[in-house]
């Protein structure tokens, strides 16, 4: 059952026309991921679903009695209110809630939230977003619209609410870039591209498989297109033979053929490797600490900087992530230790938030400047594989055409503000990148393509992600926060991390409160298979061969269904089921190994 509808949407921002008749649709239980290029109109899409902003033409229905409760990008609370009282503040007036304040105060610890006589005025901009987030979560709704909730989360949190929403019935449209989230939560893709909205019933990992399907289709039906206007062109420059019926048939299917639009593909960006040498001497932390009052970030941590290593900083909001990120790039003192910078180090840092002023120094965007003069002022020219850029060109390569060059840095999204500050980093041809939470707000397609850049980047990076793709994808070593001032050093990306961080936590176990004269001592249990795991165990190598056989097969057969875009569409959701099933069967296999270890280790 449709529960919310939205109908030929047409919606402008300045002179870019976001939507035009778009329509989106929303089932009971439905989980939707939004995607899309930043400026694309995203957010945009979640206020007019929300009733938060009208569109120009078109109409949004809500179904009768249906609740629907909005996460904004960047919310705003009223000043001179307590924490507690602006999540209170949402739902007043709503008799039916009851337990809001213990459950809120519950959800909001879980965030990181604890100071709950705190005014809202105090709050950074990540508190403030995950205090909307709880008051966005904490009462029943039929629908959420969320807006880049994973913003400002670190990793327990972002996986505290990837299960929540897992377990949520209600339905769900969401934009994140986070795409292990996006795969895990969501059974629906929708994409905006170029004013029109794409559904995919999937996920993430489906989408793009559907995706490069969709746009080979389109490909095999423009060569073709292009192909019956070859014969057709060279059939009228034959000449005029009898002016019959047949021939203005002829004349008016070449016309047709012609006016139709060739598919337009999607614009990709472009980042040629931009970096200065780099010396013998890297950079080089000496027994570093540093401390705000009586609560320690970090105490006595060395490292000494490789050549073009990768580096990830993680641990809970506040424990002292960005603070080192400003101590290493020379923004902030240490209180103990020192930083040894090599002559030749060039460092680039790109920062977690844009600044409102002046003051705030290198991440400072004047909303007045034209976005060419943005660029500009950092470099004219600059020096890539492909030889000498100009600053133009570059922006081009960011998709920002020539037409929107002179725009002003006022009319940018959040999303395109932030690719523009990369790019000005980039131009600073760094050999050094620092990156404090670069996934923020910045499409699924520019994440994608920075990191290709990142895989060629000549020099060293460094960075703090909550982004747990992010981090699989580029870092190579990780330093934890322990929240007591330590940093314990991993190898590998977060998967890796995740994995010795979970076999290394105690087994917890729940006793018994001891009652006189009873023996408290536990009894081991002896573990053994169950009936059904010993019957898995005995079948499940050969169902996996089986399993990969027919994907292998499904595989073979999609080449030939090329042009039969129904059968194709058949074949690849066959596949995707027998994928899933796979991944089931693997991680089952998994367990009866691990469990058949223990079992003969007894």
């Amino acid at each position: 059952m449709n529960i919310l509808t939205a109908e030929h949407l047409k919606k402008s921002y300045t002179e870019r026309l976001l939507f035009d008749d778009a329509s989106f649709y929303l089932h009971e239980g439905e989980k939707v991921g939004i995607l899309g290029i930043n400026g694309t109109g995203k957010s945009t899409l979640l206020k007019i679903l929300a009733g938060m902003e009208e569109p120009e033409e078109g109409n949004v229905v809500l179904a009768n009695h249906v609740v629907l409760r909005y996460l904004p990008q960047h919310p705003v609370f009223k000043e001179g209110q307590t924490v507690l009282e602006a999540v209170l503040d949402v739902h007043k007036g709503d008799d039916t809630l009851y337990n809001l304040e213990s459950d809120a105060k519950t959800m909001m610890t879980k965030l990181g939230i604890t100071d709950f006589t705190q005014p809202v005025e105090q709050l950074s901009g990540g508190q403030k977003k995950r205090l909307a987030l709880v008051a966005a979560l904490v009462a029943p709704a039929d629908i959420l619209v969320l807006d880049e909730p994973t913003n400002h989360l670190d990793n327990a949190m972002a996986d505290w609410l990837e299960e929540f929403l897992k377990k949520w019935r209600g339905a769900l449209i969401m934009v994140t870039h986070d795409r292990y989230f996006l795969d895990s939560v969501t059974n629906r893709i929708v994409e905006i591209d170029k004013g029109k909205i794409y559904s995919y019933e999937t996920n993430y990992s489906g989408f793009l498989q559907l995706k490069a399907d969709r746009e080979a289709s389109a490909l095999a039906s423009e060569r073709k297109r292009q192909s019956i206007l070859r014969v057709e062109l060279e059939w009228m420059m034959r000449g005029a033979r009898a002016r019959s019926t047949k021939q203005k048939a002829h004349i008016q299917r070449y016309e047709e053929l012609k006016a139709q639009e060739a598919p337009k593909s999607d614009s990709k960006i472009e980042i040629s490797s931009v970096s200065s040498r780099m010396g013998r001497t890297t950079i080089e932390l000496d027994s570093l600490s540093k401390s705000y009052g009586d609560k320690i970030l970090f105490k006595d941590f060395t490292y000494y900087f490789l050549k073009n290593d990768r580096i990830g900083f993680l641990g809970p909001n506040g424990c002292g992530k960005t603070t080192l990120m400003k101590v290493i790039a020379g923004m902030i003192e240490p209180d103990e230790g020192t930083v040894t910078v090599g002559q030749t180090v060039k460092i680039g840092y790109y920062t977690q938030e844009i600044a409102q002023d002046k003051s705030a120094g290198i991440a400072y965007m004047d909303p007045s400047m034209r976005v060419i003069d943005y660029i500009k002022q950092t470099a004219e020219y600059v020096m890539t594989e492909d030889g000498r850029v100009s600053a133009s060109k570059m922006l081009e390569r960011f998709l920002f055409p020539p037409e929107e060059q002179y725009n002003f840095i006022g009319k940018l999204s959040g999303g395109e503000k932030r690719r523009l500050n990369l790019l000005r980093v980039l131009m600073e041809a760094p050999n050094v990148l620092i990156l404090d939470e670069p996934t923020n707000d910045l499409d699924v397609t520019t994440l994608t393509i920075l990191e290709d850049y990142l895989d060629h980047f000549d020099g060293i990076v460094i960075t703090v992600s909550h982004d747990r793709y992010f981090l699989d994808r580029i870092v190579k070593r990780i330093f934890a926060f322990d929240g007591k001032g330590n940093l314990r050093q991993h190898e590998g990306g977060y998967t890796e991390y995740a994995a010795r961080i979970a076999l290394e936590a105690p087994e917890e176990v729940v006793k018994a409160p001891a009652k006189k004269g009873v023996d408290t001592r536990v009894k081991e249990k002896k573990l053994k298979f169950t009936y059904k795991e010993q019957r898995d165990y005995e079948t499940i190598e050969e169902d996996i061969a089986q399993l990969e056989g027919k994907i292998e097969e499904l595989e073979n057969s999609m080449s030939k269904f090329a042009s039969d875009f129904v059968k194709l569409n058949q074949i690849v959701k066959e596949k995707e089921e027998a994928e899933a099933l796979l991944e089931e069967k693997m991680d089952r296999w998994m367990y009866l190994e691990d469990l058949k270890a223990k079992i003969d280790a007894q």
